[in-house]
């Protein structure tokens, strides 16, 4: 199984149990996570996105500085512009708290219902899941050579004929340094493993 295949599958996992949505930064690094899923109410993330809810977000704050799990209702933290109040009218009513990982590259992650808090043995689950996601999504230490060779062609703009001509390889062969490059950086397209390989300083 792929890693793309076991992260799909702690998704699904995930959704199950967060059926108000979830909202999941990994690897948060100079403010912005490298990896984000989420299926919050498109309604409440356009209207957090609006508001600039991130850089005041108690819930996120909390995640800073703790780690562990913890009920949105149990987070000791002032809420001065209603977060939590606002989050409720959007139909997430109830909700927990996930963080992991060392301080420089942080996940944090939330998930809500309308109906009731979470129970301990769901927030147990909760946690897992969010620790085997930040687990899974690790970025790599290095690529190969083969593999920075064909991603530093493309960036270059080369097509993939006139890539593979100049590696003295064939297309297929190109394709197959490109598609490894992708999983190993978790990366959807060419162009998104491009960035995050900046990103992780390896080209």
């Amino acid at each position: 199984m792929s890693d793309k295949q076991r992260i799909d599958r702690e998704l699904e996992a995930l959704g199950k149990l967060a059926p108000a949505g979830y909202f999941a930064g990994l690897h948060i690094r100079f403010a912005s996570p490298l990896h984000v899923f989420q299926t919050y109410d498109r309604a409440w993330t356009d209207h957090y996105t609006a508001q600039a809810y991130a850089m005041r977000d108690p819930m996120i704050a909390w995640g800073f500085s703790t780690e562990g799990e913890t009920r949105w209702s149990e987070i000791e933290l002032p809420d001065p512009f209603g977060i939590l109040d606002e989050a409720a009218e959007f139909g997430l009513k109830y909700g927990m708290q996930v963080s992991c990982g060392p301080i420089s590259s942080r996940t944090i992650a939330g998930a809500a219902r309308a109906d009731r808090e979470f129970e301990a043995d769901e927030m147990a689950a909760i946690g897992d899941i969010i620790r085997r996601l930040h687990d899974l999504t690790e970025p790599p230490e290095s690529l190969t050579q083969a593999q920075i060779d064909a991603l530093r062609l493309i960036a270059a703009g080369d097509r993939h004929t006139a890539a593979a001509a100049k590696l003295k390889i064939s297309e297929s062969a190109l394709k197959a340094r490109l598609t490894a490059a992708r999983e190993r950086l978790h990366a959807r397209t060419t162009a998104e493993a491009l960035q995050r390989a900046k990103e992780y300083r390896l080209l």
